[in-house]
């Protein structure tokens, strides 16, 4: 009997080999289901199914690789019961740009849960997060494939099952995983942007990052109009797209984000949203800003929006938005402390 093997008869000794690997599984299942809270849901269902099914654990594989084949049955029976597919952007009848489907269950996963995995393990088999599997727009990207082929690429492409292990994890043939990989592939070239986070040479990207975020938080906490215009075209990209899933907010092109952030700031808008306040963070290994609002007459800057940005050749190109809802799972507070 493996040392695997009979940890799995203890309960507390399973729980404890179990939770060593629940960051990682809960990556594997953000990327299946795009959404962080359902991610959380569906390891603890791994777990349960996992106890369980402990007699079936022979130790021909790791202990890893069995809760991964649990994980990855689990995520696809939850979309099984709660089909899921984009829709068609809803942003106003006279509107007739070509706009990218919308997403309404994507979220963002904090960095605390992503970094530490991007590091090499002493242990073989472990689990390296590469930053171009877990960005923004490759989790955005995959939702568009269906759930047997989305586990067939994460599987072969992402985790480097052989097919053979990936057909066995499925209960398909190994014909049957080619050709779904062949056409998650084939969707997933489409769907990809084709600009990626590139740097001049020489420039460390996190420091380069740093730099360009501290410059945003600077707009939108001065709030100055008259400056703010030409601080945008220095921060972003002309084409630059901004949305905020699951509502039917989207920017297409700087000028349009201008002229609807303009709003807010304006105290002599209708819609003035008030002072702003923000914080640096982060969020599927790229930088993100939760910002804070203090409506006139508020004592208190009460959270707003976390924005994930995307950033190529040293610039936003890409601002996708979320509910403050979510503040608490990246560690921030709802509310800043005085003095902030």
């Amino acid at each position: 009997m493996s040392e695997d093997q009979s940890l799995v008869v203890d309960e507390a000794a399973f729980t404890d080999l179990a939770e060593k690997h629940r960051r990682e599984l809960q990556v594997h299942c953000y990327r299946m289901l795009g959404s962080i809270e359902d991610s959380e849901d569906l390891v603890q269902e791994t777990f349960l199914r996992a106890w369980k099914k402990r007699d079936t654990f022979q130790g021909r594989s790791t202990f890893r690789a069995w809760l991964y084949r649990i994980a990855t049955n689990a995520c696809l029976d939850f979309l099984s019961a709660n089909p899921r597919r984009p829709v068609p952007r809803r942003i106003g009848e006279t509107d007739r740009r070509n706009l990218p489907d919308e997403i309404p269950w994507l979220q963002p996963i904090p960095g605390h849960l992503i970094e530490p995995l991007t590091e090499v393990s002493a242990e073989p088999d472990a689990v390296v997060v590469a930053k171009e599997t877990i960005e923004l727009a490759f989790i955005a990207a995959i939702q568009y494939l269906p759930p047997k082929q989305r586990s067939v690429l994460l599987l072969r492409d992402v985790l480097g099952y052989p097919a053979k292990d990936a057909s066995d994890i499925l209960g398909t043939s190994v014909i049957s995983v080619n050709s779904a990989l062949q056409r998650a592939r084939a969707t997933l070239k489409q769907r990809l942007p084709s600009r990626r986070a590139e740097w001049q040479a020489g420039e460390d990207p996190t420091v380069a990052e740093r730099r360009l975020v501290k410059r945003y938080i600077d707009v939108m906490e001065r709030g100055d109009l008259s400056t703010m215009a030409e601080a945008m075209a220095d921060l972003m990209a002309e084409d630059i797209r901004v949305s905020m899933p699951p509502l039917p907010l989207f920017y297409a092109g700087r000028h349009d984000f201008f002229t609807g952030v303009s709003a807010y700031l304006d105290p002599a808008s209708p819609i003035y949203a008030g002072e702003w306040r923000s914080v640096p963070t982060r969020a599927n290994l790229q930088p993100a800003v939760a910002h804070y609002v203090r409506p006139p007459g508020h004592p208190a800057f009460e959270a707003q929006v976390l924005d994930v940005l995307w950033v190529a050749e040293g610039t936003i190109v890409e601002i996708t938005a979320f509910d403050p809802t979510l503040f608490p799972r990246f560690g921030l507070p709802t509310v800043l402390p005085e003095g902030s």
